[in-house]
């Protein structure tokens, strides 16, 4: 696990559900960074395939460690009810879906560490919206350019 000043970074093991028969063991690579303090980016390295970055609300990760959460195409819920063993998630895009099962435990020691970075709650004191709002308009702009 590295940390720097603006990052909490740790890898996890997770269970890519493939099917009620079929599932295997991917490292995943869970990264929350101060300037961008509500999200958190999970990396998943599933073989034979580039890696997939999702980001959503470290909130949401939060949320759903105690309770089932999410809209859309995140959902964040405990495995079983009335029990902090494991997590679930399901990420989603249009009809398509992966579940991904993972032990609380290094869920809820990165999340300690990404509030001890940016307590919950405060992370407004640190979005600079517009920076990033310039950020993507400049990007966009490029990419147009550069395909005109």
């Amino acid at each position: 696990m590295r940390e720097s000043v603006q990052t909490v970074q740790a890898e996890v093991m997770m269970s890519f559900l493939v099917s009620e028969e079929l599932s295997f063991r991917i490292p995943v690579e869970l990264r929350y960074e101060a300037p961008d303090p509500y999200a958190v980016r999970l990396t998943f390295h599933l073989p034979g395939d580039a890696p997939v970055t999702w980001a959503f609300g470290r909130e949401l990760l939060v949320d759903g460690i105690a309770g089932p959460c999410g809209e859309g195409d995140v959902h964040v819920a405990p495995a079983e009810a009335d029990t902090l063993g494991e997590i679930l998630i399901r990420l989603q895009v249009g009809s398509d879906q992966a579940l991904f099962r993972c032990s609380a435990a290094p869920l809820v020691a990165f999340l300690d560490r990404t509030d001890k970075l940016v307590p919950l709650g405060q992370e407004g004191a640190l979005a600079d919206f517009d920076a990033h709002l310039d950020e993507a308009l400049d990007r966009i702009l490029a990419e147009e350019q550069s395909a005109g």
